[in-house]
């Protein structure tokens, strides 16, 4: 594919500052994997090291595939996704872009790689945290997880119902976006009415030849375009390990009875516990089935999507705006109560 498919983010010419939180973050998990190979007898040092390099081993996949997205995504043309998914201001751009998110199979870390990357071609807020809130745990894989869990019947009415969280939460900022409440997304390009994408791709592909160049910009990008992710991917293990080191989990189980107290509780410690999407599944099957509440195992996976602390900073890191950021758990976790309550009504 030619030069002219790669539109490169814009570079500042100010000097890059060191990042203490990713280089911090993973000075604590050297420096915990260096004193734990010494079998010092520290309490919870054990367990703490042991968590790090599971959660690590259990997002790396998604990580790296999405960083190559990222890098293939670098050489498509905004208008693309554009024309693909429309301009994200009707009721089917919103439902295209919840389809797009349960059909694509990355847990929730290379999910907010591909989110930041889809806002920065162009995709509107509405469309971007449409397919973020249904993305993470609707990964063809962790969907034979979950069946295995807790059964096809509660498998399918979960995805279902983060469907529909997804679309309620679009139109709503459809809503915000249009009464100005929200900005729109400064890299939005409009797509000329004859434009044919059949035609435009063929153009840009004739002549082109995989090359290691190619593939190298590819992963060059995908790099320097993630970093801003990892960082808080390598954060967010930090303070997972430490929270399944140091508090107990009975402490955690004894209190996700199916109640509102205990439907409170579970968004507070989806909210805390940072895990993958995998790692999320084996968790509420346990709130499920150990608890009777159904509804809390439902609000422990889609809470570690709307008020996870890392999904919140990273929304903040590609749109540079708190008002978005916040804006995830306000409108989501309405949704996610009521629906959570509903479902343990089936206990």
């Amino acid at each position: 594919m030619n030069d002219c498919c790669h539109i490169a983010t814009q570079e500042t010419s100010r000097p890059k500052r060191f990042d203490f939180i990713m280089f911090g973050a993973l000075t604590i998990i050297i420096l915990t994997l260096i004193l734990n190979a010494f079998n010092l007898n520290i309490p919870g040092l054990a367990l703490f090291a042991k968590t790090q390099i599971e959660l690590l081993k259990a997002m790396s996949w998604g990580v790296a595939l999405g960083l190559l997205s990222v890098g293939l995504m670098n050489k498509i043309p905004r208008t693309y996704f554009t024309a693909i998914l429309g301009k994200g201001d009707t009721f089917a751009d919103i439902l295209k872009a919840a389809i797009a998110g349960v059909i694509l199979d990355l847990c929730n870390h290379g999910i907010l790689v591909i989110s930041g990357k889809l806002y920065e071609r162009g995709l509107s807020i509405a469309q971007v945290l449409t397919f973020l809130i249904a993305s993470p745990w609707n990964s063809l894989s962790l969907t034979f997880i979950l069946i295995a869990l807790i059964g096809l019947k509660w498998t399918l009415v979960f995805t279902l119902a983060s469907m529909v969280i997804a679309v309620i939460s679009g139109m709503i900022y459809l809503a915000l976006l249009k009464n100005g409440f929200l900005p729109a997304n400064p890299h939005s390009e409009d797509v000329p009415e004859d434009f044919d994408i059949r035609a435009d791709m063929k153009a840009r592909l004739k002549g082109w030849r995989l090359s290691w160049k190619w593939a190298g910009e590819i992963l060059r990008d995908g790099w320097k375009d993630g970093q801003m992710i990892i960082r808080w991917i390598l954060f967010g293990a930090v303070v997972a390990a430490a929270m399944r080191a140091f508090i107990p989990a009975e402490t955690f189980t004894h209190w996700f009875g199916p109640s509102l107290l205990g439907l409170g509780i579970t968004m507070i410690a989806a909210t805390i516990i940072e895990v993958c999407s995998e790692g999320s599944a084996p968790i509420a099957t346990e709130i499920m089935n150990t608890g009777g509440a159904p509804g809390n195992g439902f609000a422990f996976l889609m809470a570690g999507v709307s008020t996870d602390y890392t999904e919140i900073l990273v929304v903040r890191e590609f749109t540079k705006i708190w008002k978005i950021a916040l804006s995830l758990p306000l409108i989501t976790m309405p949704q996610i109560i009521v629906l959570g309550l509903i479902f343990n009504t089936f206990t």
